[in-house]
């Protein structure tokens, strides 16, 4: 049976209430138990330091996958289990995505939000089958949601494309959720 890597896009900020990070511990203990691996963004600082120490104290595999220029003492990670360079962020986001069976966005800045916004495209486009869970930790994610109802409503995207992305509640929904998987049925992005 093939080993589940799961991507967590999330936040580098170390200034970030302690509910996130509480959120970042439990995902990664929840990873690990449930057997899966880590990919993430290659960062020791924020909620990416976080959850790729709580995976690896479950026992479990952590790649990082960093851009040649976030490669510096005090931010890259030196404990990951296997640590992948690229020239630029747009390479990082693809060899995450190409290592990973399953995505979960918690909580984070432009970068997060960049990363998350892509696999769902990617996946509206066809180019990606795999879950992806957005982590909604003290509703951070709530006016993202509301301009994706907007963007609905007003048929700049259709309705069928909610499926595409499922809200959990927090790490224990997310983990159901990518367990129990099953990919769902969407428009084509156009109809000829």
């Amino acid at each position: 049976m093939q080993e589940i890597n799961i991507c967590v896009f999330c936040s580098s900020s170390n200034f970030i209430e302690k509910a996130y990070c509480d959120m970042a511990t439990d995902l990664g203990r929840l990873i690990a138990e449930h057997g899966y691996n880590l990919v993430h963004g290659g960062g020791k600082v924020g909620l990416m330091g976080i959850i790729s120490n709580s995976v690896q104290q479950g026992g479990r595999k952590v790649t990082g996958v960093l851009p040649e220029q976030l490669n510096l003492e005090g931010i890259a990670s030196e404990t990951d289990d296997e640590i992948i360079i690229t020239k630029d962020m747009a390479d990082r986001k693809t060899e995450m995505r190409k290592r990973s069976q399953a995505f979960i966005a918690l909580p984070g800045g432009f970068g997060t939000l960049e990363e998350l916004v892509e696999v769902i495209t990617l996946k509206q486009l066809g180019y990606l089958n795999y879950p992806i869970v957005i982590i909604n930790t003290l509703n951070f994610y709530e006016p993202l949601i509301r301009l994706f109802e907007e963007m609905y409503h007003q048929k700049f995207a259709d309705v069928s494309y909610r499926t595409l992305y499922y809200i959990a509640s927090g790490p224990e929904d997310a983990i159901e959720y990518v367990k129990n998987y099953k990919y769902p049925e969407v428009k084509k992005k156009w109809l000829i």
